[in-house]
């Protein structure tokens, strides 16, 4: 039996339990001791399982770190969600991705998370790269493809679906975002998402010309 790092028999229900726990491990230690104030005995420990294991199923810290992102990212907002049905109207499609996305910024984990690459940007430029690819850059090409799919179906007149992408998240990654992130207010509550998700949505919808 292989012990190589990520192909140590990753099918099996056991060896998939011992990964989510050691994910879920060190996404908490991350985020309460920061990147270099986590070990991966510590890890370990938190998460029930031997040193060995960790490294069996990833190679150093820095690739554990990248695949608890991608983790919490598909877990919070998973690739189907992202799936245009030809049955679906844009603005439901739209709304579920919103609500999605706003319960990822605005949680204590992806504030703390967000704060977190901020201040390693000096210290360790290629680790916050590599987190910007796990993560935003994975939901706008997520987004990208919506907004092709939404074009192609004529629910929307888009052109540019990369540049839409990035308006439409940044409907919500504004100064009200902005304030959060710096303490200067609680993050809005679920109402208030819900609210403003229904307000970007029909800005965004005005914007680009629903066809039907």
């Amino acid at each position: 039996m292989s012990n190589s790092p990520h192909t140590a028999t990753p099918g099996r229900p056991k060896d998939l339990a011992k990964r989510q726990a050691i994910l879920d491990a060190a996404k908490c230690l991350f985020l309460q001791l920061g990147f270099e104030g986590s070990s991966m005995d510590a890890i370990a420990q938190e998460a029930g399982v031997s040193k060995l294991t960790v490294y069996n199923h990833f190679n150093d810290k820095e690739t554990l770190f990248i695949a608890a992102v991608e983790n919490h990212c598909e877990n919070q907002l998973p690739a189907l969600d992202f799936d245009l049905k030809p049955d679906m109207t844009i603005e439901s499609a739209l709304a579920r991705i919103a609500l999605r996305f706003q319960s990822i910024i605005y949680s204590k984990e992806g504030l703390e998370l967000h704060r977190l690459m901020c201040s390693m940007t000096q210290q360790n430029p290629v680790l916050v790269h590599k987190f910007f690819a796990a993560g935003p850059t994975r939901v706008l090409s997520h987004m990208t493809r919506l907004l092709e799919q939404a074009h192609r179906q004529k629910k929307l007149d888009i052109q540019d679906s990369q540049q839409a992408a990035e308006h439409f998240l940044s409907l919500f990654c504004g100064h009200r975002h902005m304030r959060v992130l710096f303490d200067i207010e609680p993050a809005p509550s679920e109402q208030q998402q819900q609210q403003l998700a229904q307000d970007n949505i029909a800005f965004f919808v005005r914007a680009y010309g629903c066809l039907q």
